[in-house]
């Protein structure tokens, strides 16, 4: 049997937690309400990397990933706010999908992911 059947949350350390919550809420359109965002279902990848791993910076210990709808307008939508897009045609794959990375104010590494399909 299967006790766990999802990510119930995800909490990490903020130099100013409700100035990073308000740009995640502004730049992203994540929907919170009394702390909740409810999200769409769909693939969750759950995958620790090596610590010398270069795909993300190796002085941060995560990078959350989300799914995304229509990756080109959000990168259009982010750059017209100012957001540096960092994009790598090796990181897409017709089977996998098309992703891209930006920062959080407080240089967290946020991946986008648009899955295949």
């Amino acid at each position: 049997m299967n006790y766990i059947n999802g990510i119930g949350g995800l909490f990490f350390r903020a130099q100013d937690p409700k100035k990073l919550k308000k740009w995640y809420i502004e730049t992203l359109g994540i929907v919170i309400k009394d702390y909740v965002w409810q999200q769409q279902a769909g693939p969750t990848v759950f995958e620790p990397f090596s610590c010398d791993s270069d795909y993300f910076d190796k002085d941060k210990q995560w990078m959350i990933n989300f799914r995304v709808k229509n990756l080109s307008d959000l990168i259009l939508r982010l750059k017209s706010k100012g957001v540096e897009v960092e994009e790598r045609a090796e990181w897409n794959s017709p089977e996998v999908g098309n992703f891209a990375r930006i920062y959080d104010p407080e240089d967290n590494p946020v991946e986008l992911w648009e899955p295949a399909g």
